[in-house]
């Protein structure tokens, strides 16, 4: 009953007009930003790792513009769970889209892991490109809220996103990369200790998944950075498809993974330096300290 309540909600919302709804979630990112202190410390703490030669003004400038972004964001989620959702479609460009052709002729029978980031408008990227008639799946993270999960699952797999379960991810990915197959994986999160692959972002080791690297190695497939970017009217977006990450592959598997999830994380950490506005700050994404007990970065 909830979720069907959730579903009419979002439908009665999308009816608003874009000069209405628009503001409203740019209002409410600068609401956020200004009320929710625990997160914006944890977001100004990363932006002083990143760019420690920035002021502080300017760095206080990035987090608000982000929270901003994630009003946009909320506001184009309403515009996908409700009427029209198709005609968001519209509103999402490439730079290119005959790498996916391309690459199925370099790996006959292959499909391709998707990196990218909880950067721009995440939730569309799936569902932009589904609805440019390109197939792709996603690892879904089942959420406590079991009225919201359903919803976030509607909202998906109505744009024509295929949700692969976390609890029977695995599987699942390696028969959907063998089918020749898209997934998208953000990879740009805090990993548990006994997960990580310790590399540098923005010069601090950071705790990564080693996972997503076991993953292209088991399927044999190639790994393409894939990032949508807001464009200035803040409505438009545009798929920035970026050249597949050459991986190492040794007869030393725990050393190809350690270069390559490097590489990985290079190719994030080049976008947000482009973007800075765009990425998610608040996560904790140096959670994790390298040797266990050390003080925490975000004290």
């Amino acid at each position: 009953m909830i979720f069907w309540i959730l579903v009419a909600v979002m439908h009665a919302l999308s009816i608003l007009p874009d000069f209405i709804l628009y503001p409203l979630g740019v209002a409410g990112g600068w609401l956020v930003c200004r009320l929710d202190q625990r997160h914006t410390r944890i977001g100004i703490r990363n932006l002083e790792i990143a760019f420690p030669e920035r002021s502080d003004a300017e760095r206080r400038r990035i987090l608000l513009a982000s929270y901003k972004n994630l009003g946009r964001t909320a506001a184009e989620y309403i515009r996908l769970g409700g009427f029209f959702y198709r005609r968001l479609g519209r509103r999402v460009t490439y730079n290119r889209v005959d790498i996916w052709n391309e690459l199925k002729k370099k790996y006959p029978g292959k499909g391709a892991l998707i990196l990218t980031a909880h950067f721009g408008n995440l939730e569309l990227l799936p569902a932009g490109h589904a609805l440019h008639g390109f197939q792709i799946s996603l690892v879904h993270h089942t959420q406590r809220f079991v009225a919201g999960d359903a919803l976030m699952t509607f909202i998906r797999e109505r744009a024509g996103v295929q949700v692969i379960r976390k609890h029977k991810a695995a599987r699942e990915m390696l028969r959907t990369l063998k089918r020749g197959d898209l997934i998208g994986i953000p990879f740009d999160q805090n990993a548990k200790r006994s997960e990580a692959i310790w590399v540098p972002f923005f010069g601090e080791m950071a705790a990564t998944p080693g996972g997503f690297d076991r993953l292209a190695m088991m399927a044999q497939c190639p790994v393409v950075p894939v990032f949508i970017v807001r464009q200035p009217d803040g409505r438009s977006h545009f798929i920035d498809v970026q050249e597949e990450v050459v991986q190492q592959r040794t007869d030393d598997k725990d050393a190809d993974a350690l270069v390559n999830t490097a590489k990985y994380q290079l190719a994030i950490e080049a976008m947000v330096r482009r973007y800075p506005e765009q990425w998610l700050w608040t996560h904790r994404r140096y959670r994790t300290r390298p040797v266990r007990g050390s003080k925490s970065l975000y004290d």
